[in-house]
């Protein structure tokens, strides 16, 4: 995301002597991506923020793959996922590749007894239910109902809920997580037809700073395993810092709808990229103003991407029994579009208040054995007569 932030104390000129008030140097720290190339922000830390005391060993946490070679419709009902006590204990994987892995959490405590670190991906979370915080070593970010959280591969980063009663969608990207570039100008600002602006973000604030040493647990996730370490000062020691990578939030209730006299096609619904997949946002808005237009979504194939769509809430118009929570898959290769009855009755109609998630895969989605366990195993045939 390329707009500059700051927070804290930082010295007149990176790269120099920053003295503590009471004698010493504060330690910097480049996090960066993509070598020295990608978006970086400095860090200056109260102690080195490379002291590891203990390495207490790891655990495989790779998403078991139940159907390798998918090419079948599945409706997952997410909210059947049961809750967990513990943050990374109630992720469940669902759909995967080797770009993504896309899954749903219900937690029911909030993350404080470790600190995590994923460094394998950049996170996105959209908040289904719940409110809480979003601590980081580059400070705090309060969410709710309908907030997308994108945390930078690498973040250290706690999460404290408010209540025990919260659902997420998660997705997992190997690769970098922007806003599309048809938005931005080429100095990187959002234009004037971007659905949303720069005003929309959720920018960390409330810097915590902790001048400890001690015994800190650090999970860290790392090409499938769960690395269980300890560093030796608070991760949370930063005083100040500026740059451009850091995490953030954007509601999904500040994404301003392009709508047109006839109906319009999935990208101008589009929040996030990668260069391996979309993400886009359905959200309530006016249907389409020409006076013999269909409103509902014409059929289509999937040739060259799988359609994932996590149903939040809402009228789903496009589709029969669906409810909040749901996941539909439409794996490429089979066309699909508005169930039986879908596409006549949306004739005249003039709005919509669905509200869901979408993101489409340029490389198939395998299915995993938690994602079996939530598949109603029938919806291929919804679009039967």
């Amino acid at each position: 995301m390329p707009i500059y932030h700051k927070l804290g104390k930082i010295p007149p000129k990176r790269h120099t002597v920053f003295e503590k008030p009471d004698g010493g140097l504060y330690y910097e720290q480049l996090f960066g991506t993509v070598g020295f190339d990608g978006m970086s922000s400095l860090s200056y830390h109260i102690h080195r923020p490379t002291m590891v005391s203990e390495i207490r060993g790891a655990r495989d946490v790779s998403p078991k793959i139940a159907v390798e070679k998918n090419m079948q419709a599945r409706l997952l009902k997410g909210f059947h996922a049961g809750p967990k006590d513990d943050f990374l204990e109630s992720r469940e994987p669902l759909l995967v590749n080797k770009d993504i892995h896309i899954g749903v959490a219900a937690p029911r405590k909030s993350l404080r007894d470790y600190f995590y670190k994923n460094a394998d991906a950049d996170e996105l979370l959209f908040i289904h239910r719940g409110t809480g915080t979003l601590r980081t070593f580059l400070g705090n970010i309060d969410f709710e109902y309908g907030d997308y959280l994108i945390i930078p591969r690498g973040m250290i980063y706690q999460i404290d809920f408010d209540t025990e009663d919260n659902r997420i969608l998660y997705a997992e990207s190997f690769h970098p997580i922007y806003t599309p570039k048809r938005y931005r100008n080429w100095f990187g600002q959002l234009l004037e037809h971007s659905p949303f602006c720069e005003r929309d973000y959720k920018l960390p604030a409330g810097l915590e700073t902790y001048d400890e040493t001690g015994e800190f647990r650090m999970q860290i996730k790392k090409q499938g395993m769960l690395h269980d370490l300890v560093y030796a000062s608070h991760p949370f020691d930063v005083v100040g810092w500026d740059g451009y990578n850091f995490p953030y939030g954007f509601s999904i209730h500040n994404f301003e709808p392009i709508t047109g006299r006839v109906h319009q096609p999935p990208p101008v619904h589009q929040t996030f990229e990668t260069s391996a997949f979309v993400v886009c946002s359905f959200c309530p808005r006016l249907y389409d103003y020409h006076p013999k237009a269909i409103p509902a979504p014409y059929n289509h194939s999937n040739i060259d991407s799988d359609e994932m769509l996590y149903y939040v809430d809402g009228d789903f118009m496009s589709r029969n029994n669906i409810d909040k929570g749901y996941i539909s898959l439409h794996p490429g290769g089979i066309p699909h579009g508005p169930h039986p009855g879908a596409y006549e009755r949306s004739i005249g109609k003039k709005s919509t208040e669905e509200l869901a998630v979408m993101i489409d895969t340029f490389k198939p989605l395998m299915i995993t054995e938690n994602a079996l366990k939530l598949d109603d195993g029938v919806y291929y045939r919804s679009w039967m007569e």
